[in-house]
This record gives C-alpha cells, sequence and structure tokens, in this order.
C-alpha cells in the first residue's frame, strides 16, 4: 500500500472505534462527506467491505474486525514512540564540550557545575584543561571561557565570574636566600617559574600595573609549566616566583608557605566569560549549563 493512503487507514480505524461517521468526521475534524468518501475509496482499493452501515449504526464486518484488531495496537506504539520523541527533545540532554583554563575550571567551573549535573543525568559533560585560547568552532568544541578581554567579536559571550588578579609569590626560604624584588623590573635578577601558553608557544609575560603605570616582565628559570597547579607547589618547594591567580595561593599564605610580593603593583583582570556561536544556545542542555554558570556570577 502507498504512504499516502495511511490516513485512510487511521480514519476508518476512528469510524471503527467511534462506530459513527459523525462522531468520528468532529473528532478528525474533517466534513462527514469527505470521511465517508475517504471510507469508500479505502474499501474500493483493498475490494473488500469494511464497514457495515445502517441509518443508526456503523459497525465493523469481518474483515473490517480484522483489520481494526491489527491496526490498533500498532498505531498505539507509534503515537507512544512520537511522544517519546517529543519528549526528548524538549529534555536537556546530550553532550556540552567545553575548553577551559584550569584555574576557571578548578576555581569557577566545576564548583558551579558540579551540584546541577545531579539533576540531569542525560546532560554529559566534558571539560577539557586548555590555557589556550582555542578557536572552539574548527575544534568542536560548544563553548569556551576565558578573560572578558580576549573574547572575539563574534561571539556571545555571557559574563560568568567577578573580577581576579594575578599575585607574584614565592617561599620564604626563597626569598631568605634571593631577597625580595621591590618592583617588577627586580624580578628580571630572581628564579622565576613560567607558564608556557599554548596556543602562543611562547612563555606569558608578566603585566603589572600600578597607578597608570603599565608593564611586561619577561622572566626567567629552571621551571616552565602549561598550567597553574604545579606552579604554586614548585614556588612551595623553594624553586621560585610563581605568577598565578590569587585564589590558588590563598591557604598556601595563610599557612606560611608561600608570600606574597609586588601586592600593589598586582591588577585585577575583568573576570571570566563564557563565549560561543551564535545559535549554540538553542539546546537544552547548553541551557541549563549556560544558566548554572550565570548564576551568582558578579
Amino acid at each position: 500500500m502507498m504512504r499516502e493512503n495511511f490516513n485512510d487507514l487511521l480514519w476508518f480505524l476512528v469510524v471503527s472505534e467511534e462506530r459513527s461517521f459523525t462522531r468520528a468526521a468532529a473528532k478528525i475534524g474533517v466534513t462527514q462527506s469527505t470521511l465517508s468518501h475517504t471510507i469508500k475509496r479505502l474499501e474500493a482499493r483493498l475490494g473488500i467491505r469494511l464497514l457495515a452501515r445502517t441509518t443508526r449504526s456503523v459497525s465493523t464486518t469481518e474483515a473490517g474486525e480484522r483489520l481494526r484488531q491489527s491496526l490498533a495496537p500498532r498505531i498505539a506504539e507509534i503515537e507512544t514512540d512520537i511522544a517519546a520523541l517529543t519528549a526528548y527533545r524538549d529534555k536537556p540532554s546530550g553532550t556540552v564540550r567545553i575548553t577551559v583554563s584550569d584555574h576557571a575550571l578548578d576555581n569557577l567551573i566545576w564548583p558551579k557545575l558540579e551540584p546541577v549535573l545531579a539533576d540531569y543525568p542525560d546532560i554529559k559533560l566534558e571539560l577539557s584543561r586548555d590555557n589556550g585560547l582555542r578557536n572552539i568552532v574548527e575544534d568542536g568544541f560548544d563553548a569556551g571561557v576565558r578573560l572578558g578581554e580576549s573574547v572575539e567579536k563574534d561571539m556571545i559571550a555571557v559574563r560568568i565570574g567577578p573580577d581576579w588578579r594575578l599575585v607574584a609569590a614565592g617561599s620564604p626560604d626563597y626569598f631568605a636566600r634571593h631577597g625580595v624584588p621591590k618592583t617588577p623590573q627586580d624580578l628580571v635578577g630572581h628564579i622565576c617559574i613560567n607558564l608556557r601558553l599554548t596556543t602562543h608557544g611562547g612563555f606569558y609575560a608578566w603585566e603589572f600595573g600600578k597607578a597608570g603605570r603599565n608593564m611586561r616582565v619577561r622572566v626567567d628559570g629552571q621551571l616552565a609549566f602549561n598550567s597553574t597547579q604545579p606552579m604554586v607547589k614548585a614556588a612551595i618547594a623553594g624553586y621560585g616566583i610563581a605568577y598565578v591567580p590569587e585564589e590558588t595561593v590563598t591557604d598556601a599564605i595563610a599557612s606560611g608557605l608561600l608570600q606574597l610580593v609586588l601586592d600593589d603593583w598586582s591588577p585585577k583582570f575583568s573576570g571570566y566569560y563564557l563565549y560561543y556561536p551564535s545559535g549554540r544556545q538553542n539546546s537544552p542542555a547548553f541551557k541549563v549549563i549556560v544558566d548554572a554558570l550565570r548564576h551568582h556570577s558578579k
């Protein structure tokens, strides 16, 4: 049977269940004459009578009843499957891939998303720890997280965190052996722990600012890493001065393992933003992630 004739079967099923052309036509939303003509066309095509009509009632013939019993459970199954697909469409599910720096991941992204994911077991979240400036479209990411000043102009950007700053810190033992730098320029004569920028391939030039005066200092030392956590550990172990996000050394400073220097030269950065191309926010799963990250941001 041709696919365009499936409506004839559906209409027959409604008439056989309602046992009335009048009620069936009202339920389908067509005129009684259109429905009657459709059923006659179906019977003619099959070459068999399906309905017995009287002035008072409509009933199925033996063949019609057999067809009704065959159709009814199959149509019900199809309707159930379609309903399930509709629910899937509106249900937050699927994979969301985000590239994010280690500092943002540990201090902002994961603390906000961890309590939310338990409520959405069908969302799969992939967080790629990367301090480089990735091309999220070319690299297959749904979104990225970076400082507001670094977000590309053609991206949608949503602020998800407060301003923060980098600070220079070293162990008391290191400063006892090498002295304490008084100005950013003094760092040139110190042993420093470098940060390798994945995208650019070079080392990060430490940025300082005070009273409208800004400067970048390129430092040198025995160690270099591409993430901040090992930099903090190396600084605690006395391998030199690290320039890292303040939150990563708060506990070490409070316990006396590390000591801040050049504190009044450490400027604030404009906070983290979640950025993504236009159209990506249509996914229910992605909306859940965005709402969770935006919540309580300052």
